[in-house]
């Protein structure tokens, strides 16, 4: 049976009393079972002064905890890799740097059908789904690590398995845009997406310290510790999240995306920022492992870490000076960083290494926030009343899309280390590439987006 949460009057407006203060509604709401809400409109002021905030932030403290969890399980590897040979397995750098890569390219690939699923099962529904899907992945790596025999082609199929966390991303950020207000949705967004991006620096910094064991190495614990959180995700998504009734996905907006030019253009922008970020928190840990052994492990959390708090920073300062030049800014501090990284390797300077990787991570996260601060002024440039609501529809796919294109930048990354130190012996070559990919990139930016002589003339994009 549903249950009202407000009654409006003639007008779709009341007033409800809660103690001895009298507060304005709005249309009204109801819970039907299986905590869907009917009515939400985040638009209609009273409502969402009244009550449609409270459930908002509700649900986006708990949409946030679960992403960080995909997340974490999504990197999981990327920590766990580095210490196989310490627990008897023999791999090729080649064969790490795979195990390192493909949850990436899973991820990738789940994003988009993630993003449907919010709008065809309900957010608070898959979303515990895709908490307890993460135990496939974290049980099934807690039994291989422990048999040294394990090969590397099942080794592989579980790492491919963590790419369900990378999924869980745009599902979060699909239900949450459905809950908040245009207005305030940017800042919803951004902390949902910097709460998750935490989940990498997180693994990274956890397991280290909960593998090492009285017993020596237990490299099963850092399967093991993710169960209960992802039974707690899916039971506080069960007990205190909600599905939206009005909340629907149009596949029309991918259709009416693919076919835009800026799309693809944005989407090859987001890998060399996002793609960066996720693949240098994936290869991090396993490049000092292999440059720097006498260094723990323990601190390869820091670069995840600062690049998933600059991120809300990138889209602060593209709010003020607009998107692209930030993100033309972002990279050539990414390129400098590396150009740094490639110097101190040379010399077998750790703290030059260290310090140079930290300020790549930096630069990464600012320029995700200011790329998905591009995406709505790039749509919204010449549009007219007539074309207002396509392009909006286009700006929402082109988010969806780019989001999963960048993420393969994730797999391009530790594949492109793997070939370096094959052919050459060292990364030093994949690192030259990758500081010309961020000039093309950077140039890609300045002539669409930011040249004066350029379809966007002197608007700030």
């Amino acid at each position: 049976m549903a249950t009202p949460l407000a009654t409006p009057d003639a007008e779709a407006s009341t007033t409800t009393t809660t103690g001895a203060t009298p507060v304005a509604t709005g249309a009204p709401l109801t819970v039907r079972p299986g905590r869907w809400i009917d009515g939400w409109n985040p638009e209609d002021t009273a409502q969402w002064r009244s009550v449609g905030k409270a459930i908002a932030a509700r649900n986006l403290g708990l949409s946030i905890f679960a992403e960080f969890l995909g997340f974490a399980v999504w990197a999981l590897w990327s920590i766990v890799v580095p210490r196989l040979p310490a627990a008897g397995f023999d791999l090729t750098v080649d064969q790490m740097f795979w195990l390192i890569a493909v949850p990436s390219l899973v991820g990738a690939s789940l994003r988009i059908p993630y993003t449907f699923a919010v709008p065809l099962f309900g957010g608070r529904n898959w979303t515990i789904v895709s908490a307890l899907l993460l135990l496939v992945p974290t049980s099934a790596l807690a039994i291989a690590v422990q048999n040294p025999e394990t090969s590397f082609g099942a080794l592989l199929g579980i790492a491919a398995l963590a790419g369900v966390g990378g999924g869980n991303f745009a599902s979060s950020m699909a239900n949450i845009s459905f809950f908040y207000p245009e207005a305030e949705k940017g800042r919803a967004l951004g902390l949902n997406a910097a709460g998750g991006n935490i989940g990498t620096a997180a693994v990274q910094l956890a397991v280290p310290l909960v593998v090492v064991g009285a017993a020596g190495l237990q490299l099963e614990r850092a399967g093991l510790m993710f169960i209960p959180l992802a039974i707690l995700a899916a039971f506080l998504a069960w007990r205190f999240m909600d599905n939206l009734s009005n909340a629907k996905a149009d596949p029309r907006a991918y259709g009416v995306a693919t076919r835009d030019k800026h799309t693809w253009i944005i989407s090859f922008i987001y890998i060399g920022t996002f793609g960066s970020f996720i693949g240098f928190s994936g290869a991090f840990p396993t490049l000092l492992q292999a440059q720097f052994p006498e260094v723990t492990l323990s601190i390869a959390f820091a670069g995840a870490l600062v690049g998933s708090v600059a991120r809300p920073v990138g889209g602060i300062l593209a709010d003020r000076f607009g998107g692209s030049t930030v993100t033309i800014a972002a990279f050539a501090v990414m390129a400098a960083g590396t150009v740094g990284a490639i110097v101190a390797l040379r010399a077998h300077h750790f703290l030059g290494f260290f310090l140079s990787f930290l300020l790549l991570f930096v630069a990464t996260g600012a320029g995700n926030g200011s790329v998905y601060r591009m995406i709505p002024a790039v749509f919204r440039f010449g549009a007219t009343d007539e074309t207002r609501a396509s392009r909006a529809k286009a700006a929402a796919g082109c988010i969806g899309i780019a989001g999963a294109v960048g993420a393969i930048g994730g797999f391009l990354v530790p594949r492109g280390f793997a070939v370096s130190t094959s052919l050459t012996g060292n990364i030093q070559a994949a690192l030259w590439v990758i500081v010309g990919t961020y000039a093309v990139m950077a140039l890609t930016t300045w002539a669409v987006y930011r040249r004066r002589g350029s379809a966007f003339g002197s608007t700030v994009i």
